[in-house]
């Protein structure tokens, strides 16, 4: 779930969940606010941010203008959960303007102390060429472990995209590590991550020249009430520098759950 981001990414607690890592490690909005629905054993939570860059993975999708984000998170108490979450993106014929993500996974401890999350994640760009079926949809599966050392959280997670023709008829790899914790009595907390990509994912628009690249995010979160958040992130990548996509960026998030 893209939600606290990800704390995982938080995302990520995405739901209670740290689901997909908050998203694997794309962009920081405010933890999911759960709301239970009484004898079901279902909570809905959703999630809306804006930020003044969509960073995923390192790469600027909304060519270094503001876009606006949301999502809703199903999940049950059994730790499966479905999810979608959608971000405006640079316009272009192929994307078009919005990206729609549509995910479904299970979320759980297997031992003490150590929490699994995995899922298949469906990106979708029903304004590209093609729509919904077209040519720049594709597949995502997922995996995380996340554990907590004292006031810190650690995860490592890896996303896997087989041969598709929208990637090209090539796959794609995506290994990741995070860390996150909490500044004791302040209502901040403070996160990094760094990220290994190597597929056809790593060049998705043909400037960079090279499908491997390494990213990094080092970022803050305030937790301006139990619901209102306020991240900023500084991201950055070892590809060759182009202005509003690889190179490094200061992004300020400013997120509401519900």
């Amino acid at each position: 779930m893209r939600t606290s981001k990800k704390t995982i990414f938080g995302k990520k607690a995405k739901s209670g969940i740290i689901g997909l890592s908050a998203i694997l490690f794309t962009t920081t909005a405010a933890p999911a606010f759960a709301q239970e629905i009484e004898g079901s054993g279902l909570t809905v939570s959703g999630n809306a941010a804006l930020t003044s860059d969509y960073r995923f993975r390192g790469l600027s999708f909304s060519d270094g203008d503001i876009a606006i984000q949301g999502g809703i998170d199903v999940a049950h108490e059994s730790g499966f959960y479905i999810g979608t979450w959608a971000s405006s993106i640079e316009d272009s014929a192929t994307f078009g303007h919005t990206e729609l993500d549509v995910y479904g996974g299970w979320s759980g401890d297997v031992t003490d102390g150590l929490t699994v999350d995995v899922g298949l994640l469906y990106y979708v760009y029903p304004n590209g060429e093609g729509g919904i079926a077209g040519p720049s949809d594709y597949f995502e599966p997922y995996a995380s472990v996340s554990t907590t050392v004292g006031p810190v959280e650690l995860t490592t997670g890896i996303a896997y995209a087989w041969d598709q023709s929208s990637l090209g008829n090539d796959d794609n790899v995506y290994i990741y590590t995070g860390i996150s914790g909490g500044i004791p009595n302040t209502p901040i907390s403070l996160n990094a991550n760094i990220g290994i990509n190597d597929g056809s994912l790593g060049n998705p628009v043909g400037v960079i020249g090279d499908d491997n690249y390494i990213d990094w995010k080092l970022g803050a979160d305030w937790a301006i009430t139990e619901n209102l958040t306020a991240s900023v992130a500084y991201t950055d990548t070892d590809a060759p520098a182009v202005n509003n996509f690889t190179d490094s960026a200061v992004v300020f998030t400013l997120g509401v759950s519900f």
